[in-house]
């Protein structure tokens, strides 16, 4: 008889102790009715403060598929996802949340998409209900300004509710960044995706567990992992002052002393002198840049490129 393959379930859990057993009912009326796979069902507490960690580790004890990963403090998710990410066996995993915003019911269709040779499959919010103005708005801006800047292109309204075969986890394990967002670092390293569009539940109980300030922060994060346009900005800057401040001296230079035409104050020819040193400055500063968006990818530790192998 031929071994089952195992799929990975990971699920990051912070401040979440009544929305658990309702979770965790769902998940296991899909995982228990896909009888072709074996499931291992990874919780990751990231520093819950409440008794999450106790609803977990009744659960670990009742089913032998679970694994509760208890993380020392609260690292914040996309750590968390991560720790989950390299403690899987499967031969893929599927990441989800556990405030039930992700419908579980889904889960089959990523499994299906993977068996037909998608080796990510990213779920993509249709609709949020839960979702405010404020965040619809910051949403938006993000997406438009993190594509228009970065090299990597991240596909707005994608979620971290998706699936990733084994070699795509394996080379995920590779990365070493300390400010991550994991879905683009996903998005980074490539390989074949599929796509399942769902529309997001409110949350049952409880609140969302990233504030308007976390999301602010791994927004900018994200924007410093994915580009080094950020570090640009001076070089480019420094060019444009320069330049309009060098036309503008030269006519100045031309109708003060050589037309006379027009007769420009000292403190006027002053202000353009300074104002086209500070480009130089901006200029100097850009050229730095250059050096420590070198050092940037140095450090980051990225693979220099990413092999495909067929699943066997």
């Amino acid at each position: 008889m031929e071994d089952k393959k195992i799929i990975s379930i990971i699920t990051p859990v912070y401040n979440e102790e009544k929305n658990i057993p309702i979770f965790y009912a769902e998940l296991q009326k899909v995982v228990n009715s896909m009888d072709k796979y074996d499931f291992e069902l990874i919780f990751v507490n990231d520093g819950s403060r409440d008794k999450s960690l106790e609803e977990l580790r009744k659960m670990e004890k009742e089913d032998e598929r679970v694994m509760v990963i208890d993380l020392s403090r609260n690292f914040g998710k996309e750590i968390a996802t991560t720790a989950g990410i390299n403690h899987c066996r499967g031969e893929a995993c599927i990441m989800l949340d556990s405030d039930l915003q992700h419908p579980v019911e889904k889960i089959p269709e990523f499994v299906s998409k993977w068996e037909n040779g998608a080796e990510v499959v990213i779920g993509v919010r249709k609709k949020n209900n839960g979702e405010g103005l404020v965040k619809k708005m910051g949403s938006f801006f993000f997406y438009k300004i993190i594509n228009r800047i970065s090299d990597t292109k991240v596909m707005s309204n994608a979620t971290d509710y998706r699936l990733l075969d084994r070699m795509v986890i394996n080379e995920f394990n590779k990365l070493t960044e300390k400010n991550r967002m994991t879905r683009a670092l996903i998005d980074w390293l490539g390989f074949k995706r599929e796509y399942i569009y769902f529309e997001a539940r409110p949350r049952i109980h409880g609140e969302a567990g990233y504030s308007f300030w976390k999301l602010m922060r791994l927004a900018f994060n994200s924007m410093i992992s994915l580009s080094i346009f950020p570090l640009r900005i001076a070089g480019y800057l420094g060019i444009i002052i320069t330049i309009f401040s060098g036309v503008l001296g030269l006519f100045i230079f031309i109708t003060n002393y050589v037309t006379e035409s027009l007769d420009f104050s000292g403190p006027a020819i002053l202000a353009v002198v300074i104002l086209f040193l500070i480009g130089i400055v901006l200029i100097c500063l850009g050229l730095i840049a250059l050096y420590i968006a070198n050092i940037h990818s140095e450090v980051n530790n990225r693979p220099l490129y990413v092999v495909r192998r067929s699943r066997k």
